[in-house]
């Protein structure tokens, strides 16, 4: 993959704010800077390969691809943290050139099949491990943030990500979405383990 200094310093902007507002927000332990890591390697690692995965398909497919972040959003998703309401929209991977339906399609379906993976690989472990431990809830924190953050990103409207994979693949749209649904209905028996 191949990055300019501006997109490096958007993807660390993006990831250090949106680390912040979720660390705002979901008060994980008493400790704001402990929030904040928590944040940082879930949030952040979910959002920033999802990222990514737009960015490797499109270069793939010999697209100019680059990051850029929404700094208005960011500064949005901060404010309503304060209100604890989650509200993540970092930015987007910006592409140059004509884009067919399908690759807008296999672009689109890269970032939230990255989160579905991350999901599914950790889904055993947050059943294995003992509740009650900062790691145990971290790793159950992460399996849900990836678990939503692939069903949000296919809802088929607008600019997400669901209606550029509808358009292109009904086949690929409907089991992404069962699946990721599937997923996110296992968020609350993996978050009851931790009481």
């Amino acid at each position: 993959m191949r990055f300019s200094d501006t997109e490096i310093k958007d993807f660390f902007l993006a990831w250090v704010l949106i680390s912040i507002a979720f660390a705002i927000a979901i008060r994980q332990t008493e400790s704001f800077f402990t929030n904040l890591w928590v944040a940082a390697i879930t949030v952040g690692v979910a959002f920033v390969a999802h990222e990514l995965a737009h960015k490797f398909v499109a270069q793939h497919f010999g697209k100019f691809a680059e990051f850029k972040a929404n700094l208005s959003l960011l500064v949005l998703s901060i404010a309503a943290a304060f209100a604890s309401i989650l509200f993540a929209a970092p930015g987007a991977v910006v592409i140059s050139g004509f884009v067919s339906k399908k690759e807008s399609g296999m672009i689109a379906v890269a970032g939230p099949l990255v989160n579905v993976l991350a999901a599914l690989i950790l889904l055993p472990v947050a059943f294995l491990i003992a509740g009650g431990s900062l790691f145990a809830q971290i790793i159950a924190l992460a399996f849900a943030i990836n678990a939503a953050l692939a069903l949000f990103n296919m809802i088929p409207f607008w600019i997400f990500d669901g209606a550029k994979v509808l358009a292109w693949n009904k086949f690929v749209y409907g089991a992404v979405v069962i699946v990721s649904t599937a997923l996110v209905v296992l968020i609350l028996p993996v978050f009851a383990r931790l009481l």
